[in-house]
Formats: C-alpha cells, structure tokens, sequence
C-alpha cells in the first residue's frame, strides 16, 4: 500500500555566495539558512588596519575568515548548500577549495565599494562559473537600478543583476531563485575543482 510519501533523496547543489568585504554575504547566508548557520567571524582589530578597508563601512567589528555555511530547501527535492566566501584579498586562496563542485554564485554588491566586485566578477569568468549580481540595499545609502549597476560593471546582457536585501529571507530566497534558473538555461554543470568544466 503507497504510504503517499516520497522516499526519494533530495538533489543538493552547492551556491557560493561571493562579494567584498562587509557586502553582506554573512548576512545572507544566516537570513535564509534553515539550520543554524556556520560562521567563521573573528573580531577585527588594528593588526588588519593596514590591510583592511574600512572607507563606507566604518561601522564594520567582525569579518569572515574562512568560510560561512547555511542551507535552505527551495523545492521538496532541491537543497541549496550555501558556502559564503571571505571578503579580504588576503583570503583569496580559500576561494579556490570553496569553489570546488560548485553549481554557480551569488556575487553580492555594494553600491558604495562597487569597485570591489570586478576582482569577485573576473574570478568567476574566468573559470566559466554561472553567476549573478545581487546588489544589497543598505538603509540611507543613494539607491541606484539593475541597469546602472550592469552598466557601472560592464555586465554581459545574460548576467542577471537584481536588488535586495540581504536581511530579508523572502529577497534572499528570490535571489537563489533567479540564480537556480540562470544556471538551468546556461546548462552550468559543476566541476570538481572549481574550474571550467573541459
């Protein structure tokens, strides 16, 4: 007798969610995580005053040092594994073990360090990795629309490009969605070691 219940397992696709530092990508992450998020924040101190930038987010205390980890169901059968990346340059060569089987990213912008997304964006072309732009609306920060941010990084036509807000679990969520269906009409597969599949 069927029990009406489905006993088979869900797919689960590993998202990065990338940008610069304090663009939101830990904030992302544990909005929309389903279980208790993973996070790797370490207080900054003035060891790091030389290395890290703190012009527009002067209020920032803690940073990523590894990695941040969530994960959400987005259909029955379809789990997202979330791994944010650290934000620093200095981090840069945690990126690459991070990247590893992933399906495709998030790179989170902000309007006021808008040049720290071009390093964040050259990553991902450059291994043939599907992505797209998620610009995090801060509260008192000039609002700016999808095509002025597509046009500011010189973004192909295809890249998707949308506003949200990193706090707010229906946006993020909006967010992964439009990422999921990039990926399914790029026909982005992911590889085993961050790079391009040959």
């Amino acid at each position: 007798m069927a029990s009406g219940r489905s006993d088979r397992v869900p797919q689960a696709l590993k998202i990065l969610i990338a940008g610069g530092f304090g663009v939101g990508k830990t904030t992302m992450v544990s909005s929309v995580s389903e279980i208790s998020p993973l996070r790797t924040e370490e207080v900054l101190t003035t060891a790091g005053a030389d290395t890290d930038d703190l012009a527009g987010v002067e209020g920032k205390r803690t940073t990523t040092v590894a990695m941040d980890f969530g994960r959400i169901t987005i259909a029955p059968h379809i789990v997202l594994y979330l791994f944010g990346t650290p934000g620093q340059d200095r981090f840069m060569f945690l990126w690459e073990e991070l990247a590893a089987g992933s399906l495709g990213a998030v790179v989170m912008a902000d309007t006021r360090r808008l040049a720290d997304s071009f390093n964040v964006i050259d990553y991902f072309e450059r291994r043939g990795t599907p992505f797209m732009v998620a610009v995090n609306c801060f509260d008192g920060v000039k609002s700016h629309t999808a095509t002025q941010v597509r046009h500011a990084l010189d973004l192909e036509q295809h890249v998707p490009v949308v506003l949200c807000d990193a706090r707010e679990r229906e946006s993020v969520k909006e967010v992964l969605i439009t990422l999921l269906e990039y990926i399914l009409k790029s026909g982005g597969k992911p590889s085993s070691n961050g790079h391009a599949p040959s």
